[in-house]
């Protein structure tokens, strides 16, 4: 699907129908200048039909020759907001436009929003992308195709700019979307590393990839103890973006177990049913990484993913087993499912060793972020307030809710083993937290912020959610980090 500006007026665009994003304070406007070509019968359409322009609502209307567009759709994003809120509701409106579109076979579609700035525009362009998308690469038959959108009110620089940052970030979104939804036994470690190859030689960035052997020799044990159930091999993928002249060090590091059985404390056939999406982690690092380049991140950036398999072979990791980090922390092993965080303890000490500004991770941690705040938001837990402020504020750029919670440190003593250094679960209850004060130990004390996305990266079903997620991956992340790494500003 190609989107493109346009400096058509709404009436004369040519296109296969025109959607019209109105919220209830931009309706009457709307309307009156529509009304003015078509003689009124639109605004009478709208009074007969109770249309309010509540969120999500649509009101399709057929032309009959009057203006060019043979039909028209009415699209609601509810009250009047502004800022954050207002791009939230356009990315909604615009997903709900290509939704209906694809559904009604259109395939050329016009998009028109009242008084529509530049820097909402972008938010216009990302909604349409991600309402768009479609997971097909198995499909063995063809769904009907949106060719083009044209959005209106002009082209000019500043619009331009603003549509390719959109189509950016959403381009990147669907990267991570397709490798979460691939099949486990088309993406495994060996797939992720061989992606990150292709990233690093497209991208121009650095690569270092580190197998069984090598992970040995480095004293990563946590890893290898892992992946030990499993034929996969474990990879610890590291992807360096490094402009001239860069202002700091930022390090992302991601969760990338590509299927989780749980190892020897089995998951139930239910909820081992989605567990390819235990890598939404990495592939929003790996998805982040890849398009550094085109957004001129003034930042090194250093793109950190563990990958690998949790399996339940014949040497697979037991309960009571200690393991030894990169960093030289011992683990007691207490759970085999409480796996990611193990992963992430060579990610994270191998991180720590570049002395960054800043180390973020995202993972889908734990059940217990679910439990704590549904599918509507992350967790976001850590070291610096700063870095929090930031990330939170990237994420309502992006219309990606993160909640800070707490992380005392009667947390921290929770994950004390009598036995070893640490242990990798400490009961069912705060359980983000435990797994967030576990993660902490291996970061060295630099700028840390964690994000447990177990709850927004995957959704099961697509009801109630916002018209932009599809059902299956999300792409939870991406977006944010980008908004953090190069604000619009910069962008």
């Amino acid at each position: 699907m190609k989107v493109s500006l346009s400096d058509a007026r709404p009436e004369q665009v040519s296109c296969d129908a025109l959607a019209v994003l109105v919220d209830q304070g931009t309706l009457a406007t709307a309307l009156g200048e529509l009304d003015r070509a078509l003689k009124g019968w639109v605004g009478e359409a709208v009074r007969l039909s109770g249309f309010e322009a509540k969120r999500d609502r649509v009101l399709w209307l057929f032309t009959h020759g009057k203006i060019t567009p043979p039909r028209l759709v009415l699209v609601g994003m509810g009250s009047p907001e502004e800022g954050h809120a207002r791009s939230e509701a356009l990315r909604r409106a615009a997903a709900v436009a290509v939704r209906e579109a694809r559904a009604q076979r259109v395939r050329h579609l016009g998009v028109w929003v009242p008084h529509l700035s530049p820097q909402a525009l972008g938010a216009v362009v990302e909604g349409l992308y991600l309402g768009s998308y479609r997971y097909e690469a198995y499909k063995t038959f063809e769904e009907p195709q949106l060719d083009g959108v044209q959005i209106l009110g002009g082209a000019d620089p500043e619009r331009r700019r603003a549509l390719r940052r959109g189509r950016l970030l959403a381009e990147a979104t669907c990267f991570a979307r397709d490798l979460v939804n691939a099949p486990p036994n088309e993406v495994t470690p060996l797939t992720l590393a061989r992606i990150a190859r292709q990233i690093a030689q497209e991208r121009g960035l650095e690569i270092r990839v580190y197998g069984p052997a090598q992970l040995q020799r480095m004293g990563a044990g946590a890893i290898l103890a892992v992946g030990r159930g499993s034929r996969q091999p474990p990879q610890l993928i590291v992807l360096e973006y490094r402009p001239p002249r860069s202002r700091r060090t930022v390090v992302i590091a991601g969760k990338g177990v590509t299927f989780d059985a749980g190892g020897l404390d089995l998951k139930t056939a239910e909820g081992m049913e989605t567990m390819k999406s235990d890598c939404a982690g990495a592939a929003a690092v790996l998805a982040t990484m890849r398009v550094l380049p085109d957004l001129r991140v003034p930042h090194r950036v250093v793109g950190i993913v563990g990958a690998v398999e949790n399996l339940l072979g014949e040497s697979a990791m037991k309960p009571g087993d200690i393991v030894r980090a990169l960093n030289g922390k011992t683990i007691e092993i207490t759970n085999t499912d409480a796996e990611g965080r193990v992963v992430l303890a060579d990610a994270l000490s191998y991180a720590a060793r570049y002395r960054p500004d800043a180390i973020v991770d995202l993972a889908t941690l734990t059940g217990s972020a679910i439990v704590a705040l549904g599918h509507y938001a992350a967790a976001i837990l850590g070291n610096d307030r700063a870095l929090i402020r930031d990330l939170v504020r990237a994420g309502e750029v992006a219309g990606e809710r993160l909640w800070e919670l707490p992380l005392y440190e009667e947390f921290r003593e929770a994950v004390r083993s009598e036995i070893a250094d640490l242990k990798n679960s400490a009961g069912r209850y705060g359980g983000a937290q435990k797994g967030a004060a576990f993660i902490a130990e291996f970061v060295a004390d630099r700028p840390w912020a964690h994000l447990d996305i177990a709850g927004v990266a995957f959704l099961d079903k697509s009801e109630g959610q916002a018209p932009h997620l599809p059902k299956g991956a999300t792409g939870f992340g991406v977006r944010t980090l980008l908004n953090w790494l190069a604000p619009p500003e910069e962008g």
